[in-house]
């Protein structure tokens, strides 16, 4: 719990001291590019997203989870025409009691990483398609699954003045691991709406919404509604963005969260 409740006041820190107290020596044009190229999954731009989402109201105890989700984006140049952008997640969870008994966890989840290949030098649509891969690293059962799973991706966004729109869906089954485990038959959606201001500000909304076709019905999907700002800015001479974002989820399986509050710190390293 501790651990949590630093890695929050962490965030919030960092996030209130990007946002409101130190200065900004981007210039406009700079800044713009920066905040397009940040909330483009497919950017050909090399970042360092740290994201923290604290659930609140899980399970029967109304708990709190925590998942501290460190993103490293490596775009690759295979050839004049093609990017290859590698995406990997790697979640630090802090899991609460959901079943009397069973303790509360914290420790590494399972690694997420798709891969995506998309045109280096696109149009009015961007997009990117790839296979996804979850492997089980996970250090504890109850913070994984146990299984080696895999799917395609695909993702599609248009950047029209100040709005940047788009939509990623993925899906994940599995193919090995422990046979005592569930089998992992997983859809992941996340829709992004960002809205660019000056000096470096945005609004954006950007939920993931998730369905366990593996869970009975009326439990498997989770759909949250919400949105937050975020800014680009500096410390020193490196470029950053930082956001905050809270959602409701208007549909949830019964030990699901009632919301959450996700902020993030991102380290970004245009060309």
């Amino acid at each position: 719990m501790k651990i949590r409740r630093l890695t929050i006041l962490m965030f919030a820190a960092l996030i209130t001291l990007g946002i409101s107290v130190l200065p900004s020596d981007l210039r406009a044009d700079e800044t713009a590019d920066l905040a397009r190229a940040s909330q483009n999954p497919v950017a050909n731009m090399i970042s360092l997203p740290l994201q923290n989402n604290t659930s609140f109201g899980v399970g029967p105890g109304d708990d709190v989870q925590n998942v501290l989700n460190i993103q490293p984006v490596i775009p690759i140049g295979l050839s004049k025409n093609w990017n290859l952008i590698t995406r990997t997640i790697a979640p630090v969870i802090y899991q609460p009691e959901l079943v009397p008994g069973s303790g509360s966890e914290f420790g590494l989840g399972d690694i997420n990483a798709t891969v995506f290949f998309s045109p280096a030098k696109p149009g009015k649509l961007i997009w990117g398609v790839g296979p996804v891969f979850s492997f089980p690293t996970a250090t504890d059962d109850i913070l994984g699954t146990d299984k080696w799973s895999a799917g395609p991706s695909v993702i599609g966004l248009t950047i029209q003045g100040p709005w940047v729109i788009g939509g990623l869906v993925s899906n994940l089954w599995s193919f090995a691991g422990d046979d005592d485990r569930a089998d992992v038959n997983q859809l992941l959606f996340q829709y992004f709406i960002n809205y660019n201001l000056p000096q470096g500000w945005y609004l954006s909304s950007a939920p993931i919404i998730t369905a366990n076709w593996e869970a009975e019905s009326g439990n498997q999907w989770t759909i949250p509604f919400g949105g937050g700002v975020g800014k680009i800015f500096k410390i020193g001479k490196q470029p950053m963005n930082a956001q905050a974002q809270a959602f409701y989820n208007v549909e949830k399986p019964d030990s699901g969260p009632d919301w959450s509050l996700r902020l993030q710190l991102q380290f970004l390293f245009p060309k």
